[in-house]
């Protein structure tokens, strides 16, 4: 567990291992969120770095008989 500081600015560095393992460039985005007591960063990745991400899922589905009964 790395402990960061905050500066007068508010600012922190954010860890090398952690940068490294969430792949984090110079100028990205993140998203801050409070969550109970705690703040989280959650990356901003482009549409287009998503592709295939679910890839793998079973997308089957058993469906009611009739047409239509699937539908809301």
């Amino acid at each position: 567990m790395d402990i960061v500081t905050i500066s007068p600015k508010f600012q922190v560095v954010i860890p090398r291992a952690v940068r490294e393992r969430l792949k984090l460039e110079p100028g990205q985005k993140v998203q801050a969120i409070v969550y109970d007591d705690r703040v989280e960063f959650i990356p901003l990745r482009p549409a287009r770095a998503l592709r295939g991400f679910l890839k793998g899922l079973d997308t089957t589905m058993p469906r009611e008989g009739g047409r239509g009964a699937d539908r809301v």
